[in-house]
């Protein structure tokens, strides 16, 4: 698979762990470019991805419309080979964070959901802030005081153990402790900091503008790969894994 400009991002690696942001743009499968078919050049390599309503007008009006977005976002994971770690359902958007198996399987994912966008995460140091990102949007617009008090979004199944169909654990998540219980402890310990300042803005502008993040190495090795210049956004400073493996 290649990008619009005709390379192989297959290639691109990053062996310190940084994040590279790439901006997908689909509506049932589709291309914006030439309307065939794309599947997205990167596999087994977590991606945050969102939807939002036609003129971010809302999508959801009753808990039945919950209910089935999830039933099929369960169909569809299973059926196109993609992970689900993480996700909230807003009223007007959703996030999502997976990891496909295929270079196929988010296009696959999504020719059931709708147009998405959404970026690719190589940082494993970013994935656990991804998602507190994702679990944290509730809170970020007055809905909740808490994101154990918002029902749709997978903070019950990653801090409380909450069983649940769509949800699996990444590697990175389990890391946090051999522990079932001490690992969900560690996982609450993320959202005890207000790190809402940097680390929303950061994730916010790489998902809008598709740019990248990660070092200078890092960038070198994107423009290389694509061809061209790329715009860049500075990295931030994520946030520690709390150190309580038992």
């Amino acid at each position: 698979m290649t990008n619009p400009s005709g390379t192989d991002l297959d290639r691109v690696s990053d062996p310190k762990g940084e994040i590279f942001i790439i901006k997908l743009r689909a509506f049932h499968g589709h291309s914006r470019h030439n309307g065939k078919n794309k599947s997205v050049p990167f596999f087994g390599m977590p991606a945050h991805v969102m939807q939002r309503g036609h003129n971010r007008d809302p999508v959801f009006f009753s808990d039945q419309d919950y209910l089935e977005y999830l039933r099929c976002l369960k169909h569809a994971a299973d059926a196109s080979g993609c992970q689900v770690h993480a996700y909230v359902l807003m009223t007007n958007h959703v996030h999502l964070l997976v990891t496909p198996e295929t270079k196929a399987s988010i296009s696959q994912l999504f020719q059931g959901l709708g147009r998405h966008k959404g970026h690719i995460i190589q940082s494993q140091a970013y994935l656990l802030s991804c998602m507190r990102y994702i679990e944290m949007n509730p809170v970020r617009t007055g809905m909740v005081d808490h994101p154990a008090q918002y029902r749709w979004s997978s903070y019950p199944a990653n801090a409380l153990g909450v069983s649940h169909a769509i949800v699996q654990h990444h590697a990175e998540y389990i890391a946090l402790s051999a522990s079932a219980k001490h690992r969900q402890k560690a996982y609450q310990a993320l959202f005890d900091e207000n790190l809402e300042g940097a680390v929303h803005g950061l994730f916010r502008q790489s998902l809008q503008s598709g740019t990248p993040l990660g070092n200078d190495r890092f960038k070198a090795q994107v423009e290389a790969a694509i061809g061209k210049k790329i715009g860049w956004v500075a990295p931030g400073r994520p946030k520690k894994k709390p150190d309580m493996k038992k």
